[in-house]
């Protein structure tokens, strides 16, 4: 991959769609994660708005560290950038509380995780509807079009989506280029959405780089069933796969229901 050209490309087409968009530039919800830190410091090298949101609920320590790292680190390199913390817990809070105790603890567990992110995108939202900006996407290629490891209308609700066209991997290559601070760079990627330190590994059972193999593998044509493939490559496929096949209504356009012209 050629980094700087990359970079540059995604900085061009971001300022672009702002000036056609007729906005004042972008908010981020940065949230200690590398996908967040390379997409809030290519909406801040735009030299337009960049609002950066940090928004815990009920955070990791760490992560939470890790955020407010990266912050000064972006204030210290660009006078565009400006922040805020929201710490919308008490109001996560007020929604359990509110909020019936039904299904199983998984399902209610996984339901709340993913109440946090859409906490968070309104809140992104209620930023950008005052300072005139858009809400800039952080998920990246394996995540929204692979295995659909998002908030459906949470971290998934975005006005645009700069880094979506590039793989985990990828991501990380570009941070090591821009020189992104040391500890988002080491850490274990998650989402940070229960409240405690398991990654996405964990939830997923297999690696970033597993997935962008069975991506292309899958892409390309490759036989599942092949007997070429080793039994870990198998594991990781059968993953792939069942994500991909069950969180279809995260990554197609919403169904409508078209009605035929002779009954109107």
């Amino acid at each position: 991959m050629k980094k700087q050209q990359v970079i540059e490309h995604i900085v061009n087409w971001l300022k672009d769609y702002a000036q056609q968009s007729r906005v004042n530039g972008f908010v981020v919800g940065v949230s200690g994660g590398i996908d967040s830190a390379l997409t809030s410091t290519l909406c801040a090298m735009t030299g337009m708005k960049t609002y950066v949101l940090e928004m815990p609920i009920h955070q990791h320590v760490a992560q939470v560290d890790r955020a407010q790292e990266h912050i000064a680190w972006l204030k210290s390199k660009f006078d565009n950038v400006s922040d805020a913390r929201v710490d919308l817990t008490s109001v996560f809070d007020a929604m359990v509380e509110a909020l019936p105790a039904e299904g199983t603890e998984a399902a209610i567990q996984l339901s709340l995780a993913n109440t946090r992110s859409r906490l968070r995108m309104t809140t992104l939202y209620y930023f950008a509807g005052i300072h005139g900006l858009l809400v800039a996407g952080t998920g990246n290629k394996v995540e929204d079009f692979g295995v659909g490891f998002f908030t459906k209308y949470g971290d998934g609700g975005v006005d645009l989506s700069p880094i979506a066209d590039l793989y985990k991997t990828e991501v990380y290559a570009l941070c090591a280029e821009l020189g992104i601070v040391q500890s988002i760079q080491d850490a274990a990627p998650t989402d940070g959405l229960f409240g405690d330190d398991r990654t996405d590994e964990d939830q997923i059972g297999a690696t970033y780089p597993e997935l962008e193999w069975a991506m292309e593998y899958v892409a390309k044509g490759g036989d599942a069933n092949s007997s070429e493939l080793t039994t870990r490559q198998q594991e990781v496929l059968k993953i792939y796969l069942h994500r991909n096949r069950v969180n279809q209504h995260k990554m197609v356009p919403i169904p409508v229901c078209v009605i035929p012209a002779e009954l109107k």
